[in-house]
């Protein structure tokens, strides 16, 4: 090999180095080694903010602290894919569902396995706990929802009246009653205590793929493959607001924290931001290349952090739509697929294929200096 060639090789090395210090334009700073093998399906905060949970395909959940990254338990039992994984009220339990058509409740503790929850003939796509942390409600594949007790897995109630797949399902602030969303094209209303059907939410003309109740549990709020979002009486069931806007499928909408707006995630690449009261569009966060699959709010109500198709995420300002800051050492290959802020505000975490992080809420910044990992990620819960 001659010196001039070898020069050219010395210099490719150098310009690719350059190349990823503009790409990425900062050092990481926290590294959570999670071990994960497979895509990371969800990342929550304890209700105290000290750890994080996460779910993934790789058929674990793994516990870990949130201020150091340290792995604190790892939960293996299911056999197939972990969709979700939330901690009680109190902090001191874990539900996790499986497509091993099993939810599981963990001791948030130690990691031991405490009960195991049977029944659904489908995958578990989703399992929460009950505002007061008595119940837990899971959502299936088998076109059911199930609440079963907290404490002893006994089954309480039998949601069964949809004909598709539920695609989400929820408590009411209060407790009292829940909301299925579905691909029948329908959400429903449900007594917690009794199972009873309260209300036929009908009008979407495609999947429903969400649906939440607003803070004060007077208004619930669905999605659809339709396009549109709608409001609705959540004692009566009535048609409240039929948000119309967006030109491609609605993937999520979250409430703010004092119920006022809506914020919403589409794949016509943007979201957006509608007055509760009116139904007005009050702000359109453009600014992304591909399809938004989540936009969630902070727990001030301040700002919005939107995931995206091999994109940075951002957050947003919610009264201007400005943009506040890309979160860059994100893997731009893969989805967002989830995001959460720690009961401060102060932290984000989120996930994207088997790679989880934790940054500034403020600066978009990493939070603590990586040590441990290969260059490919510097950055992970993986």
């Amino acid at each position: 090999m001659d010196i001039e060639e070898k020069m050219r090789k010395v210099g490719l090395i150098f310009f690719l180095c350059f190349w990823l210090l503009a790409l990425f334009g900062q050092e990481p700073r926290l590294v959570l080694p999670i071990g994960h093998t497979e895509s990371v399906t969800s990342a929550y905060f304890s209700p105290d903010g000290k750890k994080i949970i996460t779910a993934s395909a790789d058929h674990t959940a793994k516990l870990w602290d949130a201020q150091n990254g340290t792995l604190l338990a790892d939960l293996k039992s299911h056999t197939d894919r972990v969709n979700s994984a939330a901690f009680s009220p109190d902090g001191k339990k874990i539900v996790t569902a499986s497509s091993d058509r099993t939810a599981k409740i963990w001791d948030a503790q130690t990691g031991a396995l405490m009960v195991n929850l049977k029944g659904h003939t489908g995958g578990v796509s989703s399992a929460t706990f009950s505002p007061d942390g008595k119940k837990i409600l899971t959502a299936s594949d088998d076109h059911t929802a199930k609440i079963w007790d907290a404490q002893t897995g006994a089954l309480l109630a039998h949601l069964k009246g949809h004909t598709g797949i539920i695609s989400s399902a929820a408590f009411s602030p209060d407790g009292r009653k829940i909301v299925t969303a579905s691909l029948d094209k329908t959400a429903k209303i449900w007594d917690a205590q009794t199972g009873a059907l309260l209300a036929d939410l009908k009008g979407h003309t495609n999947f429903v793929n969400s649906a939440s109740f607003s803070p004060d549990g007077k208004k619930i709020v669905t999605t659809s493959d339709d396009r549109t979002e709608k409001t609705w009486d959540a004692q009566t069931g009535a048609l409240l607001a039929d948000l119309k806007g967006h030109t491609d499928i609605i993937s999520s909408a979250a409430f703010s924290p004092d119920g006022k707006k809506i914020v919403t995630a589409s794949e016509d690449h943007s979201a957006k931001i509608w007055d509760v009261q009116t139904g007005a569009l009050l702000v359109d966060l453009k600014g992304n290349a591909n399809a938004v699959s989540s936009a969630v709010f902070s727990p001030d109500g301040k700002k919005i952090v939107t995931a995206s198709w091999a994109q940075f995420p951002k957050i947003w300002d919610v009264q201007t739509g400005a943009p506040l800051a890309d979160l860059k050492w994100y893997t731009v290959y893969g989805w967002g697929t989830a995001f959460s802020f720690s009961p401060d505000g102060k932290k984000i975490v989120n996930t994207s294929d088997n790679i989880g992080k934790i940054w500034d809420a403020q600066t978009g910044a990493l939070s603590v200096q990586p040590t441990g990992h290969r260059f490919a990620h510097p950055i992970f819960l993986q």
